[in-house]
């Protein structure tokens, strides 16, 4: 009996690892920006600059939720249909672990969650996340140089992004010439790699487009509203606040992803913001730091009130099923 509870204990801190640390750098994170810069001083930016701002910028990310669910539910029609709210809830689920989760671990529970919920097999929901996330990262790149481009962009430069939105099309309406020739050229990891993407593609050119443009609406909307954030909150040229948005959604793509984006996030920010222009200058790098930090609580909040609504959507619609 003795032995019997340390090992209790042990089997919980392994189940519950990834909770603990998510939790411990949240807390950390949050007696960080007291010391820094006091939660009184981040309150007031977001009252300076207004609550219905705040609560139009909430809205606009809830409602880019609901697109990607969509989106899913367009991927695997059979198996979601009349079960839109119950998918909601999962795809804010998985939201939530891979923003809370470090180095993009979260991303494992999509298809878990895809076979317990609506018996999707792992294979075929891990190819689909695969071609979805090459969507978005292509789309996340066209949406934030769609904005550096408003600032200062001449005919060339809107050209090169013209052809660059398009390839996804041109890749799609290739895609046999092009597998066939890459089966041949790359080696065994790869090429498994690569059957993982052609199964997971769309199945035809209609179910093509409404994945593509659901994906281009979603990150234009989501880096439009970071940006207009970081207009208002760090008074940055428009450029600076797309390089910014850019910045700190790639600081969440990439493998070092910290725990809720603790650091990595409002980092990511900065240096995106920087890049693209915005001043140098203590006081004003001082400003861009709240600003990047107001932002990445945005993301938090929203991902947590996403994942709470819809859970009350899909028990509102299991409850409203059984009374039947």
């Amino acid at each position: 009996m003795m032995y019997e509870m340390p090992a209790r204990r042990k089997s919980w801190t392994k189940r519950h690892g990834a909770t603990l640390v998510t939790l411990g750098a949240v807390l950390a994170y949050g007696f960080f920006i007291e010391w820094f810069w006091g939660w009184g001083e981040i309150v007031r930016r977001w009252q300076d600059a207004g609550w219905a701002m705040l609560c139009t910028a909430m809205g606009l990310l809830l409602s880019t939720y609901v697109l990607r669910t969509w989106r899913i539910h367009d991927y695997f029609p059979t198996e979601t249909r009349g079960q839109f709210p119950r998918l909601l809830r999962l795809v804010q689920v998985h939201n939530l672990l891979n923003v809370m989760l470090p180095f993009r671990s979260g991303e494992v529970s999509f298809p878990l969650l895809m076979k317990q919920e609506f018996g999707v097999s792992f294979t075929r929901a891990s190819a689909a996340l695969l071609v979805m996330r090459l969507f978005d990262l292509h789309a996340l790149l066209a949406a934030a140089g769609a904005g550096l481009l408003l600032e200062k962009g001449g005919l060339l430069l809107w050209v090169g992004w013209v052809l660059f939105a398009l390839l996804p099309a041109f890749g799609f309406a290739l895609r046999r010439p092009l597998f066939r020739l890459l089966h041949g050229t790359l080696p065994v990891k790869l090429q498994r790699m690569l059957g993982e993407v052609e199964a997971g593609l769309p199945l035809d050119t209609p179910a093509f487009i409404r994945a593509w443009l659901a994906t281009l609406i979603n990150w234009f909307v989501k880096i439009a509203v970071l940006a207009w954030v970081l207009l208002l909150l760090a008074d940055i040229p428009l450029g600076s606040a797309f390089g910014g948005a850019l910045g700190g959604e790639l600081s969440s793509v990439l493998p070092v992803h910290a725990p809720g984006g603790i650091g990595t996030y409002p980092a990511g920010i900065i240096a995106g913001a920087l890049g693209s222009g915005a001043d140098h200058k203590e006081g004003a790098l001082g400003v861009l730091g709240r600003a990047s930090v107001n932002a990445h609580l945005l993301i938090i909040v929203s991902s947590v009130v996403g994942t709470l609504l819809s859970m009350l959507v899909a028990r509102g619609r299991a409850e409203g099923s059984s009374d039947r």
